[in-house]
């Protein structure tokens, strides 16, 4: 389970840095965040009952942040 998080962080990483290359910073810095705590939790030696527990508190929470962001933050169409 733990390499599942690891593999996590890995592609929210991948999406922070191509968030990044296209110029949107701030959801890339959410994106940074999530590689963070998934690499983190990866590295810890949790029971699987508690990997479950955190995803599922960290769907909710980037649910809720990446919400407010596409609602109050970005403008569509603003880029170029």
């Amino acid at each position: 389970m733990d390499n599942m998080f690891k593999l996590c962080g890995f592609w929210t990483g991948i999406f922070a840095v191509m968030f990044f290359v296209g110029h949107m910073d701030q959801v890339a810095l959410l994106f940074v965040a999530s590689t963070i705590f998934f690499m983190l939790l990866g590295y810890m030696k949790l029971t699987e009952r508690m990997y479950l527990y955190m995803f599922g508190a960290y769907l909710m929470l980037f649910t809720v942040g990446f919400t407010y962001y596409a609602t109050f933050i970005h403008v569509p169409g603003a880029g170029h």
